[in-house]
């Protein structure tokens, strides 16, 4: 048990593996160095549309707006790819998921095309092995969002393992997850992951909302 509970929390120090086409994967980094920091009218453009704010001022990490949830053999993160949400974080981590996103742009597109969704909600999901081999269930990452229920319409494995949703003890398996539209991080929502629900996001959007308005005051005029 004193085994588990160390993987557990140094599980919950890793970071969102950024996979390249190769299927290895390296951490992102959550430094605040990096991207050069918008000024001005720059700045000012790139604030227009939903609840946007410029990127490069924001200093939250990513497990600061994961959801994540322990199961018996796998620790879960959840975490928005929504761009109102991502360009909260520190530099580094931003341009990391912004990458994330990029670089399955076309898979992405063609993905939505084929179910007729215009804008899918894109999300990042890992699982943490906690034992030897552990078994998980990809499709069953449920996100319950006024009062619907959205489950995955697809998944784009990045990590080799995926697809076998298998994972050994200390390894991570991760995919972006496309949902219908629906999903609104703006809002309460909650992740049921295996059939275990958790509303963590409750709580993660008060830091989201202090953290963008905390940006705004520092977004030079």
């Amino acid at each position: 048990m004193r085994i588990r509970r160390a993987a557990w929390q140094a599980a919950l120090l890793v970071s969102v593996p950024v996979v390249g086409a190769c299927g290895s994967s390296a951490p992102a980094a959550s430094g605040s160095a990096g991207a050069p920091r918008p000024q001005g009218a720059a700045a000012a453009s790139d604030t227009t549309g939903r609840n946007l704010v410029p990127p490069g001022y924001g200093s939250l990490r990513q497990d600061d707006i994961a959801i994540k949830t322990q199961l018996q053999s796998t620790l879960v993160r959840v975490l928005p790819l929504d761009e109102a949400v991502i360009r909260l974080l520190s530099p580094d981590s931003y341009r990391a998921l912004r990458e994330l996103k990029d670089g399955k742009r076309a898979q992405i597109a063609s993905l939505a095309e084929r179910h007729n969704v215009r804008e899918p909600s894109l999300w990042y999901v890992s699982y943490y092995g906690l034992q030897p081999e552990s078994r998980f269930s990809a499709t069953d990452v449920v996100i319950n969002s006024a009062g619907r229920e959205y489950r995955p319409l697809e998944f784009i494995p990045l990590s080799a393992g995926f697809r076998d949703q298998k994972v050994r003890q200390r390894e991570t398996q991760s995919a972006i997850y496309l949902y219908e539209d629906g999903p609104n991080p703006d809002q309460a929502l909650a992740v049921t992951v295996e059939g275990v629900p958790n509303a963590a996001w409750e709580s993660i959007l008060r830091t989201v909302e202090r953290e963008r308005a905390a940006i705004r005051s520092r977004v030079p005029k």
